[in-house]
């Protein structure tokens, strides 16, 4: 049988796929035991010693990381100094109480938040709001933390952020925050450059979205987005602009898509998943074989299909194929 051919991408640069690494030979990468060892006056962190030292922090050891032997600054810092990232995303009540619940009950906090220097004073933590926030719901006038002296590590949130596992609008959210941050950093560079710390183009548009409309059934639209959107080589600013007109067109096929499923229900079909069965039946992408069209071509040909959709020909056992992600998620 002849292999099958990939479908061609139209000449659009698709973003790498994402797949764990190889495991290594045991004991093949990193550095040895005695390397992590660094005095904290080293040349490599005296500036990051001097600004922990002018906040009112302590040095309490310095050291390579044991990975890549990056310099790390461990430190207890005053914990009125110490803010999350302003792109992060919203902090949890449930999870923070919990978690200050936990903490207020053993007494301990064994587990430091990462932190780099804030652009004028103070310092960010790119991984740990919540461990944070617990600590002040606590009264606590410390933290201790892994100061990072490379501030780009704050880009890197996504992957960092293992405290609470993150849905697609946490991470929608997040993406166009960072985006934003990246703005002032430099406009004018390509946004591909900054694919490892976007992860993927329709987040960014996904973003913009919930940002406009906190409810926003994002994961109805974002396998449409996901197949077609690609990080553009054009520069970041420009690259914004693409992004909110395609929010504009989803908007704009939401509408129509809000319509349909006003007139299902209103005939009495009930489903959590009634706009993704209602976008999956006008999604065109399906059928096509070869070379995919673009997002905006796609979307017009959606909201031309929601538009005539006929409501009459579904009955409930339709529905009972649908699954995915809840409308509302």
């Amino acid at each position: 049988m002849a292999a099958a051919k990939p479908k061609s991408t139209g000449g659009r640069k698709r973003a790498p796929a994402k797949r764990a690494p190889k495991k290594a030979a045991a004991g093949s990468r990193g550095i040895q035991p005695r390397d992590c060892r660094i005095d904290s006056d080293s040349g490599e962190v005296t500036e990051l010693v001097r600004r922990i030292e002018q906040e009112g922090g302590v040095v309490l050891c310095a050291y390579h990381e044991p990975l890549g032997g990056n310099p790390v600054v461990f430190a207890s810092l005053p914990i009125g100094k110490v803010e999350p990232t302003p792109f992060q995303r919203d902090l949890s009540e449930a999870h923070h109480k919990k978690l200050a619940g936990v903490l207020d009950k053993t007494g301990m906090f064994l587990d430091p938040v990462i932190a780099i220097t804030a652009p004028k004073e103070g310092f960010w933590t790119p991984n740990g709001r919540h461990r944070l926030a617990a600590m002040q719901r606590l009264g606590a006038k410390t933290i201790v933390a892994l100061v990072v002296p490379k501030r780009e590590i704050a880009w890197q949130i996504l992957a960092l952020n293992t405290e609470k596992a993150h849905n697609l609008k946490e991470r929608s959210l997040e993406v166009i925050r960072i985006y934003k941050g990246l703005l002032d950093e430099d406009e004018a560079r390509p946004e591909s450059d900054f694919s490892y710390y976007l992860e993927e183009a329709a987040l960014v548009t996904l973003g913009i979205c919930y940002e406009k409309k906190a409810n926003f059934a994002g994961g109805a639209y974002a396998p449409v987005l996901r197949k077609l959107e690609t990080f553009s080589p054009g520069p970041l600013r420009k690259a914004l602009k693409e992004h909110e007109e395609r929010a504009e067109q989803v908007f704009k096929l939401d509408e129509l898509v809000t319509d349909v499923v006003a007139r299902l229900k209103a005939k009495g079909l009930m489903s959590p998943y009634l706009r993704t069965f209602v976008v999956a039946r006008i999604n065109p992408l399906r059928w096509i074989q070869g070379e995919l069209p673009p997002l905006a071509e796609v979307l017009k040909t959606m909201r031309e299909r929601a538009a005539k959709f006929n409501t009459d020909k579904i009955k409930q056992e339709d529905l009972a194929t649908t699954g995915g992600v809840p409308d509302d998620a």
